[in-house]
């Protein structure tokens, strides 16, 4: 084989590959859109029921379609938690983001007597790192009093969110709180 072979035999999988990739970009964003489609709307969720269940933490996790903010309970009691988490129209500049997600959960960060406090991050305005996330900006606890503790999360925009409750581990239970990416 010869050098101009040689040559001829690169070029054509160069050429190839860059098809390839270029094909790919291309039709990504299709892909990502199609996968990534949410209805969930960006109207106030809410339930009711309050309970002797206490905020035991929170967290955060980024997914390929939207933010997740996660609170902890613990498991003494045997009703769902309630909450209401809808977006703030008031202006909320300290907030870093386009739009405030409030966010109250019908139980306490503490027990009953406020002997022992069950949450409380060491720093407020920041309870949580969420630098590099596409949708959060920021998570701002708010407090807790006998039965409701609640979080800001500055969001990018305001975006279509989700609201659902999860059990376990054990006997615990779960506030989950979806932001998507996008429409």
């Amino acid at each position: 084989m010869s050098c101009i072979d040689i040559v001829r035999r690169t070029a054509v999988i160069a050429a190839t590959l860059a098809v390839t990739i270029a094909g790919t970009v291309i039709t990504a964003p299709a892909a990502y859109a199609a996968a990534c489609s949410v209805h969930w709307g960006s109207s106030a969720k809410s339930t009711q029921s309050i309970t002797d269940r206490q905020v035991v933490g929170v967290r955060a996790g980024r997914h390929k379609c939207y933010d997740r903010f996660v609170i902890d309970l613990n498991g003494r009691a045997a009703k769902k938690t309630g909450y209401h988490v809808w977006y703030d129209d008031q202006d909320l500049p300290s907030i870093r983001g386009g739009a405030v997600l409030e966010i109250d959960v019908q139980a306490p960060a503490h027990d009953g007597t406020y002997a022992h406090v069950t949450y409380d991050p060491p720093n407020h305005g920041e309870a949580l790192d969420v630098s590099g996330y596409k949708t959060f900006r920021q998570v701002v606890y708010i407090g807790s009093d006998d039965a409701l503790t609640g979080w800001a999360v500055g969001v990018r925009a305001r975006l279509p969110m989700r609201v659902f409750r999860l059990d376990g581990p054990g006997n615990g239970q779960r506030i989950v709180i979806d932001v998507a990416h996008r429409w």
